[in-house]
């Protein structure tokens, strides 16, 4: 038999039985609905990461310390047998015996507490006052910071200490789980000391965070806000752009100046426009600042700083007006080769351990972060695509067994084909090409869905990235799907005896 008039065998039956087709084809339409719509959100996902990182230094490395997190967790207590914040060290001479501070005592500044006396209760330890031998701090006497405890007896497990306690070096210390925990408030002097040591890092700064609330513009009430306290060099190491007017400079940071650039979205929020923003002013924690700068759109996050979301200050104004001694800052270095990127982490993690061997620095760079994104769209897709190829097997199946029931039904039709001359190629063939075009109608059908699901998916803040391609690979998959699992009832359809065929009821 020509393939002309296969082909047209094949078109009058499944024209005859429409629903039929249609039907058959469910499981190929749902398959190729969802090769289409996987590629196309792995597609918005991979783009998605692009536009967060592509301003990104992929040699930046963030610095932070640890131990403020690990402080939080301690509640702010000192346990038993712990080390006073640095200014409150217990020195030798011995507390008198009986004479322990109880929980909830605080240490005065200044004071030490030899032998000799007792302290009345209630009475709080004046600055520079001290405690003579021989009696003990009363229940409710109070110790401020600063003074000095001898030894003899140690402070209870439960006792509190000065969280805003700080020594020349800028840190303090408690004991966790017997080991000595050193929190540091790293400062410009610590990214000076990375530059001079490191020779694989071409740039360095420190910057910090807070929220707070501003007013002004056209803001009905106090909205809180990112605020970030950087230096001058943070636009060029985080890759910052401006649409007007310009970055924090080192004469605003030194001169504590109350200046301020929006990010895009800030912008656009409070003034409208960042046309309207530049020169304006606003009221952050209730003082006035001056926009100078405002810049473009970003999409991307720097020392964990959304720029487009955030209003940056100079470092230093920051410090004084908003922050104060509290301040947990970053310090980021730029790798000149970011194939370097985990030696220079290294030589960093050393260094800083050598100058303050009881912290604990947490490191981390863009690329490792650009990475990790990318992993994760591509676990994402692995698992939508493992979907959809199950939708496909089991539109597969439902092809098989509907050819099994054609095969049945037409068995008189496949003896008088045989009778006539037609041979076991022909009605294998003739049965496969019903099967492919099932699936291939599926597979359009699917395409079409798709594009009526898309707009549902972008309505949950999904990126959908339609291509081509996808719509593509949607009609081969169904086309070699309805193939393979066609081939099967094919095949018995073409071993059947003629006479048998032609005798079945």
């Amino acid at each position: 038999m020509r393939i002309r008039e296969l082909l047209r065998l094949v078109w009058q039956n499944i024209t005859q039985n429409k629903s039929k087709t249609v039907l058959t084809s469910i499981g190929i339409i749902v398959g190729a609905a969802t090769i289409v719509m996987v590629m196309a959100i792995g597609k918005g996902g991979k783009m998605d990461v692009e536009d967060q990182f592509r301003n990104l230094n992929a040699g930046a490395i963030d610095i932070s310390c640890e131990a403020r997190q690990q402080r939080k967790t301690n509640g702010g207590k000192m346990p038993s047998g712990g080390r006073m914040p640095s200014g409150g060290e217990m020195p030798s001479g011995g507390m008198p015996s009986g004479g322990g501070m109880p929980s909830g005592g605080e240490m005065p500044s200044g004071g030490g507490m030899p032998s000799g006396e007792g302290m009345p209760p209630g009475g709080e330890m004046p600055s520079g006052g001290e405690i003579p031998s021989g009696e003990g701090m009363p229940p409710d006497g109070e110790m401020p910071s600063g003074g000095e405890m001898p030894s003899g007896e140690g402070m209870p497990s439960d006792a509190p200490f000065d969280a805003g306690g700080r020594g020349s070096r800028g840190f303090g210390q408690f004991n966790m789980n017997n080991l000595t925990v050193e929190w540091v408030t790293l400062t410009s002097d610590d990214t000076e000391y990375l530059l001079e040591s490191i020779e694989g890092i071409t740039d360095g700064t420190i910057s910090y965070t807070t929220r707070t609330s501003v007013d002004g513009g056209d803001l009905e009430e106090s909205t809180v806000y990112t605020i970030a306290g950087v230096q001058e060099n943070y636009a060029s190491i985080s890759n910052l752009t401006l649409s007007a007017g310009e970055f924090i400079t080192t004469e605003s940071d030194e001169n504590k100046e109350k200046s301020c650039v929006l990010g895009a979205n800030v912008a656009e929020e409070i003034f409208g426009s960042a046309i309207d923003a530049f020169g304006s002013i606003l009221y952050i924690d209730q003082r006035i600042y001056v926009v100078d700068g405002v810049l473009e759109s970003m999409g991307s996050v720097a020392s964990g700083i959304s720029p487009d979301d955030a209003i940056f200050i100079p470092y230093a104004t920051g410090v004084k007006y908003l922050v104060g001694e509290e301040v947990q800052p970053t310090v980021t270095i730029l790798a000149q080769d970011v194939e370097q990127t985990d030696n220079v982490i290294a030589e960093a993690q050393n260094l800083l351990e050598e100058r303050y061997p009881n912290s604990s620095f947490a490191y981390s760079d863009a690329g490792s972060k650009m990475e990790a994104a990318e992993a994760s769209n591509q676990i994402l897709t692995m698992l939508l695509t493992a979907m959809a190829l199950l939708v496909f097997f089991v539109g597969g199946i439902g092809i098989m067994n509907v050819l099994f029931v054609s095969v049945k039904e037409r068995t008189n039709e496949i003896g008088i084909l045989k009778a006539i001359g037609c041979s076991r190629a022909n009605i294998l063939t003739e049965f496969l090409l019903e099967a492919a075009a099932i699936s291939l109608i599926g597979g359009i059908l699917g395409s079409l869905a798709s594009l009526a699901v898309t707009p549902v998916v972008r309505a949950f803040s999904v990126r959908v990235e339609l291509s081509l391609p996808a719509f593509g690979a949607a009609l081969i998959f169904a086309v070699i799907t309805g193939t393979l699992f066609g081939f099967y009832p094919a095949y018995k359809a073409s071993k059947l005896v003629p006479a048998e065929a032609l005798c079945a009821e």
